[in-house]
C-alpha cells in the first residue's frame, strides 16, 4: 500500500459486520419485547380510537355491526308458526261445604252468598288449525274444566268452549269465538326423518310463548302406555310443564305434531318428549267436528305381540304379527270365524307388525264397513270378510 491511500476492506467482510449488526438488533428488541411482555402486557394492548363525544342534544357516535345473513337462522319458520300458537288457561270452580254454613246465625248474616273457590286447574297450550276458531289441545289441559280462557299472540283474551275430547289419544278440541284468526299450516309427517331440525312452540311454566329447537330423534314410538292409540313422535327440543297442547313444527313452520308429553325424572325437560303426529290429530279434529265425539272401528279382539320367543316355543314361521288372544262371543271377529291362536297379519292388505299396528288399522275403519282380515291358521293362510263394529267409549 502506497503512502496516502486507505486501506482496502473485503466487501465480504462489511456485509459480514452488518448482518451481525442486525441479527443482535433484532435480539435486543426480542428480549425486550419478552420482558415486557412477562412483566408490563398492557403496554402492548392496542388502545381504542378515542370516540368523539357529540354536541350536547346530539348522539353519540356509536359503531353498528352490519346486517347478519339469515342463513342459519330458523326466523322464518317461528313468524309463521308463533302467532297461529295460544296459551290455554283452565279453572275449575269447587264449592265446599264449609262448617259454618250449617250454622243458622251464620247463614242469618251471610245466607248462600259465600262465592264458588275458584282453583287454578292446569295451564298449556293450542294450536289454531282453523279459521273457525276450532283449536287443537291436549285432553289433559282441558279436562274438567270449568273455564277456559284462550290467550292469543296478539294480546286478545278469549272465552273458549269444549267441542270435544279423545282420552285415548290425549287430544281435545276447543273452540273461541274471534275474528282474523291466523292459522297453523298442517305439515305431512310422512315425510319426517329422524334428525329433520324442528321448533317446539309453546307456553313453558308461564313464562310466556317460547320457541326451542332439537331434531327428529324418533318416530314411531309406542308402548310408552302414556295413551291408548300411540304414534309418537320423539324430539330432543325442549318441551315442559306448559307445552302440552303446544306445536311441534318443521323449518317451513308447518305443523308436524301436538307436544303431548315429556320423560322425566325431575319434572324438567331432559331432552326426551313426545309429541302426537298432526295425521292423527287431523283425524280426531275431523270426527270431534262432525260427530261430537271420535268414532273408531273395532271388531271384538284381543291380541298378544308376536316375539321370538313366542314364535320359537309355537313353532311359528314369522316373527311379526299379532297373535288372537281372546274373541268377543258374539263380536265382529266371531261371526267372521277368526279364532283365538290365529295370527293377524294383514288389515284391509295393510301389514301388522304388531299389535300396535292391529290397533290403529282397525280404529281407522268405518263402521258398519266390510273389511278383509288377513289371518295364519296352523300355518295356512286365509282371507275372512269382517263387518266393523263402533268402538265402545272407554272407561278411564
Amino acid at each position: 500500500m502506497k503512502d496516502g491511500e486507505l486501506p482496502v476492506v473485503p466487501r465480504t467482510s462489511v456485509f459480514k459486520r452488518l448482518w451481525m449488526l442486525f441479527a443482535q438488533a433484532v435480539t435486543v428488541a426480542l428480549a425486550v419485547y419478552l420482558v415486557v411482555a412477562a412483566f408490563r402486557p398492557a403496554w402492548l394492548e392496542e388502545k381504542p380510537e378515542p370516540v368523539s363525544v357529540g354536541s350536547p342534544g346530539k348522539p353519540v357516535p356509536m359503531l353498528q355491526a352490519p346486517p347478519r345473513a339469515p342463513g342459519g337462522s330458523y326466523r322464518e319458520a317461528a313468524a309463521r308458526a308463533m302467532p297461529t300458537v295460544v296459551n290455554i288457561f283452565t279453572s275449575k270452580a269447587t264449592r265446599q261445604a264449609h262448617p259454618l254454613l250449617k250454622d243458622p246465625f251464620f247463614r242469618r248474616f251471610f245466607g248462600d252468598r259465600m262465592p264458588p273457590e275458584e282453583q287454578l286447574a292446569s295451564l298449556g297450550s293450542g294450536v289454531i288449525v282453523s279459521a273457525d276458531g276450532y283449536i287443537l289441545t291436549n285432553n289433559h289441559v282441558v279436562e274438567g274444566a270449568d273455564a277456559i280462557e284462550v290467550g292469543l299472540a296478539d294480546g286478545r283474551k278469549v272465552a273458549a268452549r269444549i267441542v270435544g275430547l279423545d282420552p285415548e289419544t290425549d287430544l281435545a278440541v276447543i273452540r273461541i269465538a274471534a275474528r282474523d284468526l291466523p292459522v297453523m299450516v298442517l305439515g305431512d309427517p310422512e315425510q319426517a326423518r329422524v334428525g329433520d331440525v324442528v321448533l317446539a312452540i309453546g307456553n313453558p311454566f308461564g313464562v310466556g310463548q317460547t320457541v326451542t329447537l332439537g331434531i327428529i330423534s324418533a318416530l314411531g314410538r309406542n308402548n310408552l302406555h302414556i295413551n291408548h292409540f300411540e304414534n309418537f313422535i320423539q324430539t330432543d327440543a325442549a318441551i315442559n310443564f306448559g307445552n302440552s297442547g303446544g306445536a311441534l313444527v318443521d323449518t317451513n313452520g308447518h305443523l308436524l305434531g301436538i307436544n303431548s308429553a315429556i320423560y322425566s325424572q325431575t319434572g324438567g325437560s331432559v331432552g326426551i318428549g313426545f309429541a302426537i303426529p298432526v295425521s292423527t290429530a287431523k283425524t280426531v279434529l275431523d270426527s270431534i267436528v262432525k260427530h261430537g265425539q271420535v268414532v273408531r272401528g273395532w271388531i271384538g279382539i284381543e291380541s298378544q305381540d308376536i316375539t321370538p320367543e313366542l314364535a320359537d316355543s309355537f313353532g311359528l314361521a314369522r316373527s311379526s304379527g299379532a297373535i288372537i288372544a281372546g274373541v268377543v262371543r258374539g263380536g265382529p271377529a266371531d261371526r267372521a270365524g277368526i279364532q283365538p291362536g290365529d295370527i293377524l297379519v294383514a288389515v284391509g292388505g295393510k301389514p301388522v307388525g304388531s299389535t300396535n299396528d292391529m290397533l290403529n288399522l282397525i280404529a281407522q275403519l268405518a263402521p258398519g264397513s266390510k273389511a278383509q282380515m288377513t289371518i295364519l291358521r296352523k300355518s295356512r293362510e286365509s282371507t275372512l270378510g269382517v263387518t266393523v263394529g263402533r268402538r265402545p267409549r272407554q272407561v278411564p
